[in-house]
């Protein structure tokens, strides 16, 4: 599921499970796992996906199968995920290599900045389009990074929007021309931090992050179970498996 490639002091872990490295819950601990050892042996991470895609998300297939207990042991997995994110000790950079939804982007409010590809793809949180609504540790991280009011207008419709659009209210942080040019441009990212003092970088970056690790701390089981309990409501089940039809039509 996953690429390791090392780039001198920058780790770059590529999504590699196709079609469109979808999170099931290997993928979600298979990742984590990647992120703590990438940590712990390098100075920086590069997170990229495959060429037009970086990621579309759950796996909503997958995910419909699961039980209840199935689906709580998935979902703390995955709130686990962004708090391994959060936590990392070394500046990380996503490299957004094309079409990047739902937990596509959702992944990425929790890292340090964003490269993604120009073209015809689409970002965005759309959880409400298909019936679901984001922790509420994720829309604090969407108004951390764009602001409460641009965040509200792209969350309660659940917008998908253009590279552009994204860079505009400052969802992704940079555009690249093309798929393989965010890779590039997100190591220059990382190359360019750790050519800085390290001391004064590192205090300062864990400076800044620390509301970021502190919205954590405040969170509890009760998102959880409200998630879960919506997941297995009548009208979002039949909006999910409506979804799941149209994709298999395609």
């Amino acid at each position: 599921m996953f690429e390791v490639t090392d780039h001198g002091r920058v780790r770059e872990i590529r999504l590699n499970h196709p079609p469109v490295n979808a999170m099931n819950p290997a993928f979600v601990s298979g990742l984590a796992e990647n992120l703590k050892q990438a940590a712990a042996s390098s100075d920086a991470v590069v997170v990229s996906g495959r060429p037009g895609m970086f990621s579309a998300g759950l796996d909503i297939p997958h995910l419909l199968n699961l039980d209840e207990a199935g689906m709580k042991a998935f979902w703390s997995g995955f709130l686990g995920l962004l708090h391994t994110l959060a936590h990392m000790p070394v500046p990380t950079a996503f490299a957004l290599t094309g079409h990047a939804p739902a937990g596509g982007i959702v992944i990425s409010l929790f890292g340090d900045y964003r490269v993604m590809a120009a073209g015809n793809y689409k970002t965005g949180l759309n959880e409400v389009q298909v019936g679901l609504v984001v922790s509420p540790v994720i829309a604090k991280a969407l108004v951390r990074l764009i602001g409460p009011h641009p965040a509200e207008k792209i969350l309660v419709p659940g917008s998908l929007l253009s590279p552009e659009q994204a860079l505009e209210i400052g969802l992704v942080d940079e555009l690249a021309k093309d798929p393989e040019a965010t890779v590039a441009k997100a190591l220059k990212w990382c190359d360019h931090l750790l050519s800085l003092p390290n001391n004064a970088m590192s205090i300062t970056r864990r400076m800044m992050r620390e509301d970021l690790c502190a919205e954590f701390d405040d969170s509890n089981d009760i998102a959880s179970e409200e998630f879960v309990e919506l997941w297995y409501s009548k009208t979002t089940r039949s909006t999910l498996e409506a979804l799941v039809d149209r994709l298999k039509n395609k």
